[in-house]
């Protein structure tokens, strides 16, 4: 295994961590971007499974998000304010009234401290960043450590540490766009996704969630036997209107399991295997992209990728029947998620 570095132009730098089985994972420490997962299809091609500009400076803006560190709070927080123990905290409106992923200034565009690292079974690099008390409106001084890890069984995993100096809300993820196809030849419609949830937040017209608990039975909002992510995508349920048909949904997984996700396309044989001990994710089917970014594979388009948004929902800011997402000053915010690839012939992933 090994680490590569290459300098870029202002003050950028990207990483690529190889394995002995051939799989790359490269990304800038500038907003910890993955603009590159290359793994093997079943006949051993190997292309790159996750969406990226063709030209890296167009990173410098990013409005997708693709492949980018979300925080502090990753999502909507409606009207751009929570309160804690009674005090009111106004944040940055960069999502009409609401806010963000953390504003426009939020970890996605930050250059991170770098350093690779090498133990006997896995390669990475730790992202560091300090964020000044009061940045886009969060109370307390929070530092954050960031891990890229791969091994050799084709597993990367991300995890995820911060401590605060006063009590703050924190929900961090990445916004990684994944096609399995390979360089983003076909849409996700046939990626088929299989995941333990029974619940999913409903979202009102403006996309925030309403802190609504919806039973998924008998909807397109069932993974829990496997389906087609195109089945969201036609449907003219409120739910898929309101996310310009598809997902963009935050999946609550069940209490007494962890999270486990399958994704898997037929087509090209490749899996993706996503545990984590978050207690949910958001899916994103990339429904607001459209033709006019020039990614690496060719011309962007709606649903060219699926995000799978590992965290606690920003709707626990306002609504008590959810997870909470404060840290204080005497807790350390630890969270792990890991992505395994594979084919549909490993034995493992079958």
């Amino acid at each position: 295994m090994k680490i590569e570095t290459k300098d870029i132009a202002n003050g950028w730098q990207q990483y690529t961590l190889s394995n002995d089985q051939g799989m790359k994972v490269r990304f800038l420490n500038y907003g910890g971007i993955i603009t590159d997962i290359i793994v093997p299809d079943r006949a051993g091609n190997m292309e790159n499974v996750v969406l990226a500009y063709k030209d890296l400076g167009d990173y410098e803006n990013n409005p997708n998000y693709f492949g980018a560190l979300i925080g502090r709070v990753s999502g909507r927080i409606e009207g751009a304010s929570f309160q804690i123990d009674g005090t009111s905290y106004t944040l940055e409106e960069n999502d009409g009234d609401n806010h963000l992923h953390g504003g426009s200034q939020g970890f996605h565009q930050i250059i991170w401290q770098a350093k690779p690292f090498e133990t006997d079974e896995h390669i990475g690099v730790e992202l560091t960043h300090s964020s000044a008390d009061g940045d886009s409106g969060y109370p307390g001084q929070l530092d954050v450590t960031i891990r890229y890890t791969l091994s050799n069984q084709n597993e990367f995993t991300i995890t995820y540490e911060a401590t605060t100096t006063e009590k703050t809300p924190i929900s961090l993820t990445n916004h990684s766009y994944f096609n399995l196809s390979g360089d983003a030849k076909r849409t996700v419609g046939d990626h088929e996704v299989t995941m333990n949830s029974e619940q999913v937040i409903e979202l009102d017209k403006h996309l925030i969630p309403t802190g609504r608990l919806l039973d998924v039975k008998d909807t397109t909002f069932d993974f829990k036997k496997g389906r087609q992510l195109k089945t969201g995508m036609s449907d003219h349920l409120d739910q898929h209107v309101y996310a310009d048909n598809g997902y963009d949904h935050y999946f609550l997984f069940n209490k007494d399991e962890k999270g486990n996700i399958m994704v898997k396309d037929d087509t090209s044989g490749r899996t993706l295997s996503v545990k984590t001990d978050q207690p949910g994710l958001v899916m994103y089917t990339g429904n607001m992209l459209d033709e006019t970014l020039s990614l690496s594979s060719g011309p962007s388009s709606k649903h060219l990728g699926v995000c799978l948004e590992t965290q606690t929902s920003s709707a626990g800011l306002h609504h008590q029947n959810l997870p909470s997402l404060m840290l204080n000053p005497d807790e350390t915010y630890h969270t792990e998620t890991t992505f395994t690839f594979g084919t549909d012939k490993d034995k493992n992933q079958s």
